[in-house]
């Protein structure tokens, strides 16, 4: 027997923390809007951090938690939602986002998450239903009927898909891992100069000859030359269409659309088709370090004109290229009073190190199966994803059952 039970009855909402940039120290880390993404678990290592004495007891998140993306100028973040688990150290969250804290006695919190993601569920909180409204209230959360099936039954479909999460988010922190693994031999032998030399040995440390180069200002090996961006790839910056969010939501599908940081939306259409490197165009948008961001992609991808696109060529493969475009100070290639870009131009007159044939050939062997493992681990995930999402609202309706 399934009842229909509102959201009130089923756990306790909670909107965020709204503080002073003046607080954004270190000390308890928070979730914020920019944190959710496709994400259907928190990354910690990710989060920014704020003052921990401004933070109470009522602010944390416990295991089992859910957060939606509460207010957002973009439409369709809103009601966004994050499963909590695995909290080790204290996680607040911003007044952005509101939180729900099931009721175990009545509802297991899995369960409640993915219910909550089903079209059933979701139409219902959707800001669509609510005209010119970009934010999600508690009201309109709480009012939320949703399909509550015996504790048995909840259990047998929450894990099926919880456990199609978790292999996607395995495959994510594999590909992380493997990625760290080749940025670290990528530094080793391009910004240490330690690649192997003609006896197999590091070519700085065991004393190989380094000279100054007046066009990059530093000590470079012997024999190496100079060259640009603009000489080892080619940039399709002329093929960067964007699409509206209505001209999205009318072309759904199963092809990523990506922007400067991530996939934005999936659609049906595609402009690229292969391998190429994606630079985010936004000076604003680096890492910590005020390296720009950078993706690699894969196969049919649309791309819209937040993001420089660019490809390898004359043995700099994209691997290659990758490391290298994430190694350039943002300052240095972006333009612009008010709003910083990443200007075309700069960006393809950066000077680099150019490195010889033999050596960029020996490092793409030795990266190529990483990457390949990556590609196939996306591969996986993508199609776990699309499992999920088919099977999702199935077993949230009583279509499907897990024997």
């Amino acid at each position: 027997m399934t009842a229909m039970l509102s959201l009130s009855q089923l756990g306790i909402l909670r909107n965020g923390m709204n503080y002073d940039r003046k607080a954004a120290i270190s000390g308890c880390k928070i979730i914020g809007v920019a944190d959710f993404g496709s994400k259907v678990f928190p990354d910690y290592q990710t989060l920014q951090e704020i003052d921990a004495s401004i933070v109470s007891d009522d602010d944390l998140l416990h295991d089992g938690d859910i957060l939606f993306v509460r207010s957002n100028g973009n439409k369709a973040l809103v009601g966004r939602s994050m499963f909590i688990k695995n909290i080790h150290e204290p996680v607040c969250y911003s007044g952005f986002c509101i939180m729900l804290r099931p009721n175990c006695d009545i509802v297991l919190p899995q369960y409640l998450f993915y219910a909550l993601r089903s079209p059933f569920c979701r139409r219902q909180y959707s800001y669509s239903q609510q005209t010119n409204i970009t934010n999600l209230s508690q009201s309109v959360l709480n009012s939320v009927i949703v399909p509550v099936p015996s504790y048995a039954e909840q259990k047998k479909s929450a894990k099926i898909l919880y456990d199609i999460d978790k292999k996607i988010e395995n495959n994510n922190l594999l590909c992380s891992e493997l990625e760290a693994m080749a940025k670290t031999l990528y530094d080793y032998w391009f910004v240490q100069f330690d690649f192997p030399d003609k006896n197999g040995k590091p070519y700085r440390t065991s004393g190989g000859e380094m000279v100054w180069n007046k066009q990059l200002k530093r000590e470079i090996p012997k024999r190496w030359d100079v060259t640009a961006i603009g000489k080892i790839a080619d940039n399709f910056d002329s093929q960067r269409v964007p699409l509206s969010q209505n001209q999205r939501a009318n072309i759904q599908g199963t092809i990523p659309y990506y922007g400067a940081t991530g996939i934005m939306d999936y659609i049906n259409d595609y402009i690229f088709d292969g391998q190429y490197v994606l630079i985010a165009e936004d000076g604003s948008v680096m890492d910590d370090s005020g390296h720009p961001i950078v993706q690699m992609i894969w196969d049919k991808t649309w791309v819209n004109n937040h993001a420089h696109v660019l490809q390898g060529h004359d043995d700099y493969s994209n691997e290659i290229l990758y490391f290298t475009l994430k190694s350039i100070p943002v300052v240095k290639i972006m333009t612009g009073s008010i709003q910083k870009k990443i200007n075309q131009d700069n960006l393809n007159n950066y000077l680099i190190p150019s490195i010889p044939r033999k050596i960029l050939c020996q490092f793409h062997l030795l990266m190529k199966d990483a990457f390949e493992k990556i590609h196939q681990l996306e591969l996986e995930s993508k199609e776990l994803t699309k499992l999920r999402d088919w099977l999702l609202p199935m077993l949230m309706n009583g279509q499907a059952r897990v024997e």
